[in-house]
């Protein structure tokens, strides 16, 4: 009777350190969990304070700096319509959904794309957004060129050799320009980035499109002194055509999608300036002009490059 008790004792014990067991092996498997998902994130500083995003976000809906992503290998899910139709992206982004209106994206179609990750340059929609994934808000012309671009997202997105590597061949094409310009063009000669927007003209900065980073930037050309710390800090200016002299340089990179050079060879404001009068007047369409990221930025480059060095 005394040993059957004993074998009972033995077998309730056994089985009490049998369910200990079992308990302690769940907490270690939450615990591990646990961890591992805290290292699929990292904590980031934005202007909106410190957020956490996934270190290797694979569902981007991106409303700025798609370009970008591209040349880090990052192939966004959702960008907006304006975007989309990048003259010097359109085949990169097949396939890239829509989000609506640019500045003014949808919640709903964003909502629909299920994005871990929303990058954007307007601090307007970052309430709504916010809602949706985490959003990393870095406002336009924040970043002034391609290095600081391309640095900022190397580090966000943990492609810092990829934006090494693509800047580094960048710097070697625009020095290779620069040079073959620099032999041709006075280096005192003037630049001005114009636009033709019908009944209104608008002059514009280094950093603002329209071939102002092109030119001022990667082949370091300059404004008429007169009006270059002005157009430089503000980097953009509403003129009329009477004020045209005041701005016009020796050179005009002038973005128009309806006036060919000879309506502004016969125009009798536009005929008086020496830039049109010495044929250095160059006109693309807004498609090649608006855009302003890294790649746009190496084409245009490339073009403008390519225009001055006929002048030889």
């Amino acid at each position: 009777m005394l040993l059957q008790k004993r074998k009972i004792i033995a077998s309730l014990f056994l089985g009490l350190l049998l369910l200990l067991t079992a308990c302690g092996n769940t907490t270690t498997s939450t615990t591990t969990n646990k961890e591992s998902e805290s290292a699929d994130t990292k904590k980031v500083q934005t202007m909106n304070g410190e957020i956490e995003i996934p270190i290797n976000p694979k569902r981007i809906v991106a409303e700025e700096y798609i370009a970008t992503l591209i040349v880090l290998n990052v192939k966004p899910i959702g960008a907006p319509g304006l975007t989309l139709e990048n003259y010097y992206l359109k085949d990169a982004l097949k396939g890239v959904a829509s989000i609506g209106t640019y500045g003014k994206p949808s919640t709903e179609k964003i909502i629909e794309l299920k994005p871990d990750l929303i990058i954007t340059g307007n601090g307007d929609n970052y309430e709504a957004l916010s809602k949706i994934a985490p959003t990393v808000v870095i406002p336009y012309g924040e970043l002034k060129d391609a290095h600081e671009e391309l640095t900022y997202f190397g580090q966000l997105l943990g492609k810092e050799q990829e934006a090494k590597d693509w800047l580094a061949q960048y710097d070697q094409k625009i020095a290779d320009a620069k040079a073959q310009v620099d032999a041709i063009i006075p280096a005192d000669a003037s630049f001005s980035i114009i636009e033709d927007a019908g009944k209104k003209l608008y002059v514009y900065g280094d950093n603002f499109g329209r071939g102002g980073q092109p030119a001022y930037q990667a082949l370091g050309r300059k404004p008429p002194a007169k009006i270059a710390d002005e157009i430089m800090e503000k980097q953009w200016a509403e003129i009329s055509e009477e004020m045209l002299t005041e701005y016009a340089g020796d050179y005009i990179v002038l973005t128009s999608d309806t006036r060919t050079l000879e309506d502004f060879k016969k125009d009798p404001i536009w005929s008086s300036l020496p830039a049109v009068k010495n044929n250095q007047l160059y006109i693309w369409p807004e498609e090649r002009s608006w855009y302003y990221d890294p790649t746009a930025v190496l084409a245009q480059v490339e073009e403008l490059t390519k225009w001055l060095t006929s002048k030889k």
